[in-house]
């Protein structure tokens, strides 16, 4: 009797590949906070989880395949550009606090594979 690795760990490690693509979005807003025109972005990240756990097997969509969403800013500004900087900071201190508990949960999972591995 085998272990299936990919079976026991597929939520935390999807949801690590998510909150990955996430924080490359908010960063790519942070970063064009001050470019006129430039839309922000944002991904439905229970949307996503759900459709990939909803598939066969839970395999997520290649990088930057997940559909992302324009973001509609609380107050407009004159040069087109949406980004809010106090919404996207928020965004991605959550985000990075989500992705350090997924990475919890998936090491805590792998650490109770070892001990039953070793007979613990």
């Amino acid at each position: 009797m085998g272990i299936n690795f990919a079976q026991e760990v597929a939520v935390h490690g999807d949801a690590l590949q998510l909150r990955t693509e996430r924080t490359r979005i908010l960063a790519s807003n942070i970063a064009n906070e001050n470019t006129p025109g430039y839309q922000a972005q944002d991904m439905d990240f229970a949307a996503t989880m759900a459709a990939a756990t909803a598939t066969a097997g839970g395999a997520l969509a290649p990088a930057g395949a997940q559909d992302t969403l324009y973001r509609v800013p609380f107050h407009p500004s004159g040069d087109g550009n949406t980004v809010e900087i106090g919404v996207e900071q928020a965004a991605f201190a959550q985000n990075a606090s989500d992705y350090q508990t997924s990475l919890t949960f998936l090491s805590m999972q792998i650490k109770g594979i070892a001990k039953a591995i070793n007979g613990q």
